[in-house]
C-alpha cells in the first residue's frame, strides 16, 4: 500500500521530468554505457596489440587518443576498459544493495535482538575505511574478480543497510503497517508489500551514489595494482600504467582519468536532480 494518493497523476509526471543538468548527466552516462556494450566492436585494435614502435605517441589521425607506455592504442584500451570498469562496478553495486537493503528492512520490521545484532555488525564494518578493507581482503585472498566483487559488496552493503533501516523505521510506525500486522501478515510480506513501495525512490537515488562509490573503489584498487590484472583493461589500472608519461608531457594517463571523472559527474548530476525533486515532492505531501 503506497501512501501516495492513487489519483494524483500530475505529481507523478512532475517527478519523472528531469532538469536540464540531469539530461546532460543522463547523456554522459548513456554514452559510457553504450561504449561499454559496443566498445569492443568499435575499437580499432585489440586491447593488447602493440600498434606502434614508439611509446606515448601523441593524439593524431592514426591514433585518436595516442598510445600508452607499451605502444598500445589508448582508444581501444579505453573502450575495452569501459566494459570492465562499468561491469564490475554495476555487479558490485547490485550485490551491495541485495545484501544491505533486505537486511535493513527486516531489521527495522523485526526489531529486538535481530535489529541490535545486525546494527552492531554493520557499525563494526563501517568503522573500517573502505579502501583499507578492500586492500586487506584482496591481499589475503588474491586479486581475482570474485574477490573484488565480494570486497565491494561487503564494503558498501552497510551504507545501504543503514539507509534502508532508517527509512523502514519511519514506515514501520505508520497506521497501514500496524493494520497489516494486526491482520497477521508475515514480516517478509510487510517489508515487501507495505514498506518497500514507500521507500523505493530514496533507495533508487542511493543506488546511483553507491555505484559511484564502488566505481571509485574498484578503480582505486586497480590504481594500487591490486584490482583488475593484465591483460584486462581497467581505467584505474590504465592511469597507474601511464603515470610516467606525465613527467614528459604525455597525456595518456589523463585519458582514463577523464573518463572516470566524466562518468562520476554525469551520475552525480542525475542524482542531484532526482534528490531535489524527491525532496520537493515530500515537502508538498506528494510522497
Amino acid at each position: 500500500m503506497s501512501i501516495e494518493a492513487a489519483g494524483d497523476t500530475a505529481p507523478t509526471r512532475r517527478r519523472l521530468r528531469l532538469s536540464g543538468t540531469a539530461w546532460v548527466g543522463a547523456s554522459i552516462v548513456a554514452f559510457w554505457i553504450a561504449m561499454a556494450i559496443g566498445g569492443p566492436w568499435l575499437a580499432p585494435y585489440d586491447r593488447g596489440t602493440l600498434v606502434s614502435d614508439n611509446i606515448f605517441d601523441p593524439i593524431g589521425s592514426q591514433f585518436l587518443l595516442g598510445t600508452d607506455y607499451l605502444g598500445r592504442d589508448m582508444l581501444s584500451r579505453l573502450l575495452a576498459g569501459a566494459r570492465t570498469t562499468l561491469g564490475l562496478a554495476g555487479v558490485g553495486t547490485a550485490l551491495a544493495i541485495l545484501i544491505g537493503a533486505p537486511l535493513g528492512m527486516l531489521a527495522a520490521v523485526i526489531g529486538g535482538w535481530v535489529d541490535m545484532a545486525l546494527s552492531r555488525a554493520v557499525d563494526a564494518l563501517l568503522s573500517i575505511p573502505t579502501l583499507l578493507f578492500g586492500l586487506v581482503i584482496v591481499a589475503a585472498i588474491g586479486s581475482y574478480i570474485p574477490v573484488l566483487l565480494l570486497a565491494a559488496a561487503l564494503a558498501y552493503a552497510p551504507g545501504h543497510f543503514r539507509l534502508a533501516r532508517a527509512l523502514s523505521m519511519d514506515m514501520n510506525v505508520m497506521d497501514f503497517v500496524e493494520v497489516a500486522r494486526a491482520r497477521g501478515e508475515s514480516t517478509w510480506w510487510i517489508a515487501r508489500q507495505e514498506i518497500l513501495p514507500n521507500i523505493v525512490m530514496p533507495l533508487l537515488t542511493d543506488i546511483g551514489l553507491r555505484f559511484v562509490f564502488v566505481l571509485l573503489f574498484m578503480s582505486g584498487l586497480s590504481f594500487l595494482g591490486l584490482g583488475v590484472q593484465p591483460p584486462d583493461a581497467d581505467w584505474g589500472a590504465m592511469v597507474r600504467e601511464n603515470l610516467s608519461g606525465l613527467s614528459y608531457g604525455y597525456a595518456a594517463a589523463l585519458v582514463p582519468a577523464t573518463a572516470l571523472a566524466s562518468l562520476t559527474i554525469g551520475i552525480n548530476l542525475v542524482i542531484d536532480s532526482l534528490s531535489a525533486r524527491t525532496g520537493r515532492n515530500i515537502s508538498r505531501g506528494g510522497a
